[in-house]
């Protein structure tokens, strides 16, 4: 039944991930996400100052991908070398890499134009949905799992989930802020490596109890 229970809780976030793209998607296709766009980037941007322009470009490059192989490196060496975790790192590898394709091939598939409202610095590329949201959401969504299930207690994991969604949030805010994504892109790329990683450790959690217990599995398929 463990098994079961996993695969279920994980596909129904998947579930769930994937419609609130859909729907973002098919706002952003029939132009309907505009005046949302517009109204968030001026709220944004009005709080404009040096403190908060050189936050949002510290944020930025912590997203940029540069940073994040960066990242995911040292991550890929503690899980191997240090925890021996090698399925663990097949996962970390399949989220990231698996990510990373998505947001190319939906970026080209969407092939929406950059705002152009203000622009703090320059960024190259198509907008939809938002590279760096993308990546931040599955590498500290991912590396947050993988912790989650080797901790017990409840402050270090409020702490864990605190600090991946402060990371996450503030670059997805920092995109919007130096002008090179609309909100839109953001809370799109948020949906779209949601999807992927709910899909990823729900069908990880069913392999992995179906390892443990293959004969218990088999015969609760029978009955």
């Amino acid at each position: 039944m463990l098994y079961y229970h996993y695969w279920s809780r994980g596909f129904r976030g998947f579930i769930w991930f994937l419609l609130a793209f859909i729907l973002i998607a098919l706002m952003v296709k029939l132009d309907f996400a505009k005046g949302f766009d517009h109204a968030v980037i001026r709220f944004v941007q009005s709080m404009e100052s040096p403190p908060l322009t050189a936050l949002a470009k510290g944020l930025s490059l912590v997203g940029s991908s540069k940073l994040a192989v960066g990242i995911s490196v040292l991550t890929m060496l503690i899980l191997f070398f240090a925890l021996k975790h090698r399925l663990e790192l097949a996962l970390f590898l399949w989220v990231g890499l698996g990510s990373q394709l998505l947001n190319t091939l939906l970026k080209l598939w969407f092939h929406r134009e950059r705002p152009t409202i203000h622009r703090l610095i320059e960024q190259a590329g198509y907008s939809f949905p938002s590279g760096h949201s993308m990546a931040a959401f599955s590498l500290y969504g991912v590396i947050a799992y993988l912790l989650w299930r080797h901790m017990h207690s409840r402050s270090e994991r409020f702490l864990l989930i605190l600090f991946t969604v402060l990371m996450t949030g503030g670059i997805g805010w920092s995109r919007i802020y130096l002008g090179v994504h609309y909100p839109s892109d953001v809370i799109g790329g948020y949906a779209a490596s949601g999807a992927w990683l709910m899909l990823s450790a729900a069908c990880f959690e069913a392999y992995r109890n179906y390892k443990a217990n293959p004969h218990h599995i088999k015969n609760a398929r029978k009955k």
